[in-house]
Order: structure tokens, then C-alpha cells, then sequence
């Protein structure tokens, strides 16, 4: 089975043209595919397969084997994929997801290869419903507010990108226990679905830095829903302006909620780092 291995700031993936694969158990073959002791390694499976309503369809399996409704760096992998291996030749095309349709476009190129990618996201959500997240009765959003972990208080907002994340506010990073809260929050009871996990500095209203715990995947380089969260939240905490860059480990992200249409658009690079195949 052919593979590609790819990454968006370091956040890596296997990607597999799963329309020529047959029925498989992909749940199983992410927990043994993305081991990185026994196996190439990655923090979760793109599957390509043929849409009914859209250009192409992504399917992301964690490498916990859980399914994901959407990944933004995974998705410029993806549109990157189709660009360079001769399967799209247009700028932009519209990629069915569990998260919703999502519209990668083109804008750098490198050597006649894709190498930038901005992602129109879609709208937040930010109903606790549609997040979900179990609020107080009445809550609108939760913007600021208040999750009890391990009997500390600590004020989150959460948004929707087609998958949950929780923002914490934080005026330091190196002292965040991430490996500690971040499973604690995900899995918090409050969280139906578990939830992706961002804690962010605000660096001035023009940037960010995050760190993520990822839902499925542990502790990751970047996360591309995450950063648009991180600015989402920030813009109704009022520490940001719509438009920023959010500085991850793996690097940079440059990230806007248009007040216009309330979308938000994600831009970023994509790499590919080799071809395989494997045996099973």
C-alpha cells in the first residue's frame, strides 16, 4: 500500500489514496501505522476517497485510532497532494470532511509544487451545542467562563472548527504542565465528545503562541483548527484583532475571522517528506 508522508509545521500525517485500498480497518492500521517505534510514524492517517457533493473527500483517523472531523494542517497536506501528484490541477477545490466543506486554495508555489495553502474554514461555532459542551442552562457561548479540573478553577472558552477545542489564557507557557492538563481537560465530563486543548500567550493584538494538547493525538507541533480557535477566542476576550499570526512550536500560521462573512481563513505551508509503501 503506497503512502505519502507529509507535515504542515510539523504536525505529520500518512496520507493513503484510500480508493484503491478496498474495505479496511483504518481505526486499527492508524494505531499501527503512526506508531513511531514500530512503524513510520505520524500523529494520524489522511484517507483520499471520491465525494458525492464535493471535489474530494478527506477522512482523518487519529493515531489513536479515534476519527477526527477536521485537521487544517492536514487539509493543506491534502489539497497539496492532489496538486502535485496530478490528480487536480485547479487552485482551488472543495474537500467533503466530517467538519463540513472546507476550500483550500493555492497561493506560493515552489518550483511548480505546491508549498502554500490558504484554507477558508468555514464559520466558528460557538453554541455550546454545536460545540458540544455541557454549559449552565441559559449559556449562549462560553466565552470566559469557568471548567472545575482537579479542583482548580479555570476560565476556557471554547469554539467549534468543525472539531471542539477548549482556549486557556495564559500569561506564561514554559510552566504549563501540558502533558498533565491537557488529557485532563480533553476527557473532562463536561466535554461530551472529549475536546482539543490550546493554551495561548498573547503576545500583542497582532500575535499568539500556542501550545496544544490534540484530541486522538497527544501533544502535537501544530494544530491548524487550533490556531484559528486561539484567535477566535481571543477576539471575543478582546485581546486580539482579527487578524493575526499564531506561533506554534512546529511554526507560524497566519490566521483571520473576516468580520464580513464571520469565515475565518487559515494560511500556512504544507510539506511532503518522502514516499513508502508498506507491507501490511
Amino acid at each position: 500500500m503506497r503512502f505519502v508522508k507529509m507535515h504542515g509545521l510539523g504536525n505529520d500525517f500518512r496520507l493513503i489514496d484510500a480508493r484503491c485500498t478496498g474495505s479496511a480497518d483504518w481505526r486499527a492500521a492508524a494505531r499501527r501505522l503512526c506508531d513511531r517505534r514500530f512503524g513510520v510514524g505520524g500523529d494520524g492517517l489522511l484517507l483520499l476517497l471520491e465525494s458525492d457533493t464535493c471535489d474530494w473527500r478527506m477522512q482523518v483517523i487519529n493515531s489513536d485510532g479515534s476519527e477526527a472531523g477536521m485537521c487544517g494542517n492536514g487539509i493543506r497536506c491534502f489539497a497539496k497532494y492532489l496538486r502535485d501528484e496530478g490528480l487536480d490541477p485547479r487552485d482551488e477545490v472543495s474537500i467533503e470532511t466530517l467538519g463540513g466543506v472546507i476550500r483550500p486554495r493555492f497561493v506560493a508555489y515552489d518550483g511548480g509544487r505546491a508549498a502554500r495553502v490558504a484554507v477558508d474554514m468555514g464559520e466558528p461555532r460557538l453554541r455550546p451545542e454545536d460545540i458540544p459542551f455541557n454549559a449552565d442552562e441559559g449559556a449562549e457561548r462560553v466565552v470566559d467562563a469557568y471548567l472545575q479540573v482537579d479542583d482548580d478553577p479555570m476560565q476556557i472558552t471554547c469554539v467549534s472548527m468543525g472539531n471542539p477545542h477548549c482556549v486557556l489564557f495564559v500569561e506564561e507557557l514554559k510552566g504549563i504542565r501540558l502533558e498533565w492538563w491537557g488529557p485532563m481537560i480533553e476527557r473532562h465530563e463536561r466535554f461530551p465528545n472529549k475536546t482539543n486543548v490550546e493554551f495561548v500567550r498573547v503576545d500583542n493584538p497582532r500575535e499568539l503562541t500556542m501550545r496544544v494538547w490534540e484530541r486522538g493525538a497527544g501533544r502535537t507541533l501544530a494544530c491548524g483548527t487550533g490556531a484559528c480557535a486561539s484567535l477566535v477566542a481571543a477576539v471575543l476576550n478582546g485581546h486580539a484583532e482579527r487578524r493575526a499570526t499564531v506561533h506554534l512550536e512546529g511554526g507560524d500560521l497566519d490566521i483571520e475571522w473576516r468580520e464580513a462573512d464571520n469565515r475565518v481563513i487559515m494560511t500556512g505551508p504544507a510539506e511532503t517528506v518522502f514516499v513508502g509503501e508498506t507491507a501490511d
